[in-house]
């Protein structure tokens, strides 16, 4: 089959798209804004982007033609925090996934508990393997509205880790953090065989 995506109709073109990309790692996103209202809500258009300085991205997409609550919070306060999308959060996940209005309180209406932040006003999720607090380093609007989308880069500003996902050598252990990903459709993966294979070492 070949496919001109242009002349694709634009949902059918997005769930095309979440079938083929799999499976995607799941960010679990706190955020507040600045009037105090708090927000969690998870993304898949989401990854790992520097190492030094340690900055992750993450896509959030237009809601009937206005910024979703995470991506006004975090344009208002440069705020977010990333926590760890696992099996023992996958119903929550799910739940806090719908297209909730501004003033529902997902942390609340999901049962999951908030935890302060070290560093900033975000909170984290209590429990969670791990919570990346971030300060946004920048924000490229992509797209024509009214599907616009907003590719948020933050900078990793403190790390919570459990110490129960972590292995001898202070690195997580993929086994233990049980982690959740998205594939298309409805459906979700957990963690699959694991294999390893040295990169090759090239001499100059």
């Amino acid at each position: 089959m070949e496919l001109d995506p242009s002349a694709l109709e634009g949902a059918h073109r997005y769930r095309l798209l979440i079938s083929m990309i799999v499976p995607r790692p799941i960010a679990f996103v706190s955020t507040r804004s600045a009037a105090g209202h708090v927000n969690l809500a998870p993304f898949s258009f989401f990854m790992g982007v520097s190492g030094t300085p340690p900055l992750l991205a993450l896509a959030v997409s237009t809601r009937a033609g206005e910024p979703k609550d995470t991506a006004r919070n975090l344009l208002e306060t440069g705020e977010f925090v990333v926590n760890a999308a696992t099996e023992e959060f996958a119903e929550e996940v799910n739940g806090a996934s719908g297209d909730w209005p501004p003033d529902v309180d997902e942390f609340a209406m999901t049962g999951v508990r908030s935890a302060p932040s070290k560093v900033i006003q975000a909170p984290r999720v209590e429990g969670a393997a791990w919570s990346l607090e971030c300060r946004t380093h920048a924000v490229f609007p992509l797209g024509a509205a009214p599907k616009d989308v907003r590719l948020a880069v933050g900078e990793v500003v403190w790390m919570h880790v459990r110490d129960d996902v972590l292995a001898a050598d202070q690195l997580v252990d993929a086994a233990l953090l049980k982690p959740i990903a998205r594939l298309g459709r409805n459906q979700y993966t957990k963690l699959g065989e694991v294999f390893a294979m040295d990169r090759p070492r090239v001499t100059k």
